[in-house]
Parts: C-alpha cells; structure tokens; sequence
C-alpha cells in the first residue's frame, strides 16, 4: 500500500527544520547505505547520532503521534529515530530496495525490522526540478512528489528510487517503522476497515450495531494478526 498524507507537519514546524538544518554540517549519504546501494547512493545526510538529528527527530515523532493516518496505515511498533537527507543539483539515489533490518542507534545494540518506509518533504516542488521518488510493487509505477509537510507511506519491501534532480535542492526526512502487522496485504485491508468504520461512525453514530460490529471485526483481526 503507497498512501500520501498530507500536512503531517504544521508549516512553523517545517519551517524550524529548515532554519535548524540549514545552520548544520552535511555528511555523504553513502554512511548509512548497504553494499549494494551504495553503488547508486549519491546524496548528503544528517549525523544519525547528531543534536540536530536528535531535536528535529522529536519533532517529527511527535507529528507521527498525532496523526491518524500514519497510525492506521503503518500500525506502528516501533520507529527507527527520523533521519534527513539532501538532493542538490546532479544528485540522485538510484533504484534500491531498503535494508531489512535496522540497528538503533543508541540502543544499546537493539535492532528493528523495516516494514515500512516513510518519507516527509521538507522542500516545496516549486524549489527544484526532478528528485521524484520512484516506488515500484505489485500496484506498478508511482512518481511522488508532494508539497513540504506532507508525507508518503509504502512498503519498505519496494524498489524504489530517487531521480536526479535537476535544479535547486530537495530536502526531506526519512524513516522506517517496524509494524504490529509485519505482511502489507493485511496491514492494507485493516486500513481500508479503519477508514470504512470512521465514515460510518459519522454516518450512523458509535452506538450504532453495524459499527459496533465492524470495529469489533476490526480489533479482532488485529488481534489475530499482530506481533507485539
């Protein structure tokens, strides 16, 4: 399931990113690639263990804790700490698949399996020509490339790829999330419920039977399908 969720942050915090990013030190992209991607990795990167990544990553948890699409979609158990990167002219990352597992920094040697993929543009498509993330799975082809605050969701299990850009310079921050529900098939149809059983409760109220049926089908399979 690919998902776009707009205005997962506010634009005063996109702007203190920017401004908090803007005054720290870059460092080449390739750091934190596999053996294989880093062949086609060619971008810059903030410290993982850096203060600026540090405040800004709470930034962004925070945003994550009070939206409830990514909640829905990603059924989070744990978040890998938020990184950030940088495309300038003539940079590119080309078609990769993201590392199944994850050290977390910080933790003491602690690991998490990436289920999911999130990206948060922190630069306007006004600011720069190309730098389009690319995902490819079983729905096809997706270009993405979205206004600064919004996100875009997807299975880390994807190929995927960022396009060289062109002109100006993309920002972003980038992330991964081990789910309660590690198989994309059914994490999509819990999502797709969970939307149905909002639209209704709208509709017919919460102490209507049908709704409280639903979510009771609802948490039951969740039941059944999560790993804690």
């Amino acid at each position: 399931m690919l998902l776009q969720i707009p205005d997962i942050l506010a634009a005063d915090e996109v702007a203190h990113c920017r401004a908090v990013l803007e005054a720290s030190p870059w460092v080449d992209g390739r750091v934190t690639a596999g053996a294989q991607a880093v062949q086609a990795k060619r971008n810059l990167q903030i410290p993982e263990e850096s203060e600026t990544a540090r405040e800004l990553g709470v930034v962004i948890l925070k945003a994550l804790g009070r939206n409830p699409a990514f909640n829905s979609a990603a059924l989070p158990l744990r978040v890998l700490p938020p990184m950030f990167n940088r495309y300038d002219q003539d940079m590119t990352y080309g078609c990769h698949v993201d590392n199944a597992i994850r050290s977390i920094p910080g933790s003491g040697g602690l690991r998490l399996r990436a289920d999911v993929s999130t990206t948060i543009f922190l630069s306007d498509p006004a600011d720069y020509d190309g730098g389009d993330l690319v995902v490819e799975d079983t729905y096809g082809m997706k270009a993405v490339k979205l206004p600064a605050g919004h996100a875009v969701v997807y299975p880390s299990s994807s190929l995927h790829q960022v396009t060289p850009v062109t002109r100006g310079s993309r920002w972003a921050s980038f992330f991964f999330t081990q789910s309660l529900v590690k198989d994309d098939g059914l994490r999509a149809m819990l999502y797709d419920l969970d939307v149905a059983i909002i639209a209704l409760r709208g509709e017919l109220g919460d102490g209507h039977q049908a709704v409280l049926s639903l979510v009771n089908h609802y948490h039951n399979l969740l039941r059944r399908w999560a790993e804690v």
